[in-house]
């Protein structure tokens, strides 16, 4: 029977996206059908999980997901794979607003999946016993099935930490202990990982993660923790409406940040989608009823962008004979008029909505984000509500005259105000958007 597993750590930083995806290598390598997921509102892990793995990665999000969509999403990975491998986010109990809601924890004890927690040791030895020992403890519904010890400074190093623990936690297994290998590590930029699209050698970088584990780690003893979700069978989930019958979606490098439980989502509502690339001068299809893009990187390649002539005209006609066009973050940057980029210089976007976007003086935006939609759209009625995250450091200089898209509230249910612009057939904000509320 199917089961899953949900590799956490105590906090940000202490490896468990490098050892996920040597993981998930060493599986796929080895003939395991093997699946995976990450915990939360993330865009960039997932597509290192692809690139490991050979199949797409879902993200599950017990904030931002109903739970029929969760039940739904778990259903389907349980149903094509032999294990799943879920990578958390933060710490395994941070998450937003005062109750620290949408944490890793929440996603585990939804689930029943235990929780094999990747424990950083540099810095400690037989403390680590103390700290591992608070969070078995610290939430009955959530099982912590076995520790591995990372960044190991030497035989010393694991032996006094392995000691302790085996004195504090007898019954809990330890899984490995990886010594510490700087080379073993990924670049990142202001949003999280550079996307995986972007390394020239990753198959390299995956290869060698999946030795690192495969010499370090009992595989087989991790993969017998994994167990069958307590959510139970559900139906595949819809989490947004499709936006039309046929949708153009832009994808490339500067538009990324895709959910493939959305676009799975619309297929399965019988929508077809019609991908294209703005970075490649392309405009969507003239055939698109609708036209869909999401977040990336536009500030990065706002030059290209802004000569992008066929794109910009496609967008304009797309609007021009009333097809929707809906963007959110980075395609709300490309469809406004101007994105001034890090170096103060303005690039001319599409012009579709009165909005001028810089990062010439970044500020961070992040956060989960209730919305209500304040009038009718593609997206649902009046007052119909979702649910979504923001993260971006793009500043708005200029913001209409328009008419607001959303009413929103943080994760703890504060008003934030109105978000985004509406004229027309043409909508966008800096929100992404999950699932309906």
């Amino acid at each position: 029977m199917s089961g899953g597993l949900v590799i956490a750590a105590p906090a940000s930083g202490s490896g468990k996206t490098v050892l996920t995806l040597g993981l998930l290598r060493r599986l796929a390598r080895s003939g395991r059908r093997i699946a995976s997921a990450k915990t939360g509102p993330d865009y960039i892990d997932p597509s290192f999980h692809a690139a490991a793995s050979g199949a797409p990665c879902l993200n599950l999000d017990p904030w931002a997901m109903r739970r029929e969509t969760l039940a739904g999403l778990v259903a389907g990975l349980e149903a094509g794979a032999e294990r799943i491998l879920c990578e958390g986010v933060m710490g395994l109990f941070d998450g937003a607003g005062t109750a620290a809601a949408g944490s890793t924890a929440d996603l585990a004890a939804a689930t029943g999946w235990p929780v094999v927690l990747v424990l950083d040791l540099r810095g400690q030895a037989a403390s680590a016993a103390a700290l591992l020992r608070g969070f078995v403890e610290h939430r009955a519904d959530v099982s912590v099935a076995g520790v591995i010890l990372n960044r190991v400074g030497g035989e010393r190093h694991r032996a006094l930490a392995e000691a302790a623990i085996a004195k504090a936690l007898p019954e809990l297994p330890i899984l490995g202990a990886v010594p510490r290998l700087p080379e073993i590590a990924l670049p990142a930029r202001h949003l999280g990982l550079v996307p995986a699209g972007e390394h020239a050698d990753l198959d390299a970088f995956l290869d060698r993660a999946a030795e690192l584990v495969a010499g370090h780690l009992d595989l087989d003893a991790l993969l017998r923790l994994a167990r069958p979700s307590r959510l139970g069978p559900a139906a595949p989930p819809s989490p947004l409406p499709p936006l039309g019958q046929r949708i153009a979606v832009a994808r490339d490098a500067a538009f990324a940040f895709l959910y493939e439980a959305t676009l799975a989502g619309w297929r399965r509502a019988g929508a077809e989608l019609l991908f294209f690339s703005p970075l490649a001068d392309e405009a969507p299809a003239a055939a698109a009823d609708a036209v869909y893009l999401p977040g990336g990187y536009p500030e990065l390649h706002a030059g290209r962008l802004a000569t992008s002539r066929r794109f910009r005209a496609g967008l304009r006609a797309a609007a021009e004979r009333g097809a929707p066009v809906f963007a959110e973050c980075g395609g709300y940057m490309a469809i406004g008029e101007g994105l001034i980029d890090g170096a103060g210089e303005r690039h001319q976007m599409a012009g579709l909505l009165p909005l001028v976007t810089s990062f010439a003086a970044p500020r961070l935006h992040l956060g989960y984000r209730a919305l209500r939609l304040l009038d009718a759209s593609p997206l649902g009625p009046a007052g119909a509500r979702f649910r979504g995250h923001e993260f971006h450091y793009a500043r708005i200089v200029a913001e209409g005259p328009g008419t607001p898209l959303f009413e929103t509230a943080d994760a703890d249910g504060a008003p934030l105000g109105a978000a985004g612009l509406r004229r027309g057939s043409v909508g966008g904000s800096f929100l992404h958007l999950v699932d309906r509320a």
